[in-house]
């Protein structure tokens, strides 16, 4: 049993997927603690899970978090080390030690992203492409390219700097999420790196409205970019997403994130200018998560 790390899950109405992960999560040889955070699902996962998996910590919230009921399991976590999987998603068997020891040789990083396989196609996802080929480069003594963002359910993170940093942001939903969360700790000084030796798994759910989420993600980046960056480039970053004019779900996004500006307002957190430079030449060259 490796007691540096924990595995935190969120869930909302996937009971059958959440069933299929968890063995491949309670067979890892690592045999880590195993949290899921159930976002007020109402399809029984939450009664499944503790009869047919009671080694398996359950967290029943009465509201739908979103990505920020993840906050909820790392702050209930007992290790260093957070690891992040979703319903849908597992770790391959030497992941996460391979992570923990590089969060133990490198006290100075907050997050690993690994690659992430698709399945059952067996592809890399494109975000991992974009991730090793940063335009950040390579800093000098760190395990692989630095990186602003990453895909949670395939990073490792150090839970105490996750806790400073707020952890993931409230009101997000699922879908961009990671980037707030990866500029607060870069602000911080903290370093993110992709290594492309720590692998997980993912098997996209089925129960999920692609056209939903795309809409949500653009809302979700233009809310980052007005809560992280100055006010020029939150401009610059929100007209962006609004040419996207031949995307309709894009600008409905855009609309979205203005219409509900001001309540997420309270959680605006600049980050100084040298990340908010790194941040604009991560976005123009590759996705903006990574």
């Amino acid at each position: 049993m490796d007691e540096r790390i924990s595995v935190v899950v969120i869930t909302r109405d996937r009971r059958d997927e959440l069933l299929r992960t968890l063995p491949k999560l309670l067979e890892l040889p690592q045999a880590p603690a195993v949290i899921v955070v159930d976002n007020a699902s109402t399809d029984g996962t939450v009664e499944a899970v503790r009869t047919l998996h009671p080694r398996v910590e359950v967290v029943a919230l009465a509201v739908n978090e979103g990505a920020a009921g993840r906050n909820i399991g790392v702050e209930r976590a007992l290790t260093p080390y957070v690891a992040f999987s979703d319903d849908d998603s597992w770790w391959q068997a030497d992941g996460l030690t391979t992570a923990a020891d590089i969060l133990d040789a490198h006290p100075e990083i907050a997050v690993v992203g690994g690659r992430i396989i698709i399945e059952p196609v067996g592809r890399i996802d494109p975000t991992c492409h974009a991730m090793a080929t940063s335009p950040l480069g390579r800093r000098d003594g760190l395990p692989g390219p630095s990186i602003l963002g990453f895909i949670a359910c395939g990073a490792v993170v150090r839970r105490s700097a996750f806790l400073a940093a707020g952890g993931f942001p409230s009101g997000y939903g699922v879908g961009g999420e990671e980037a707030p969360l990866a500029l607060a700790l870069a602000a911080s000084g903290w370093q993110l790196v992709y290594v492309d030796r720590v692998i997980a798994h993912h098997e996209p759910s089925r129960v999920r409205d692609q056209a939903s989420r795309w809409r949500r993600e653009v809302r979700n980046d233009v809310w980052t970019a007005w809560l992280r960056l100055s006010r020029r480039a939150a401009m610059r970053a929100t007209v962006d997403a609004a040419r996207q004019t031949g995307d309709p779900f894009a600008r409905r996004g855009v609309v979205d994130a203005l219409r509900h500006l001001p309540t997420m307002w309270a959680q605006r957190r600049t980050v100084p200018l040298a990340v908010e430079h790194d941040w604009r030449t991560v976005t123009t060259v590759g996705p903006p998560k990574t």
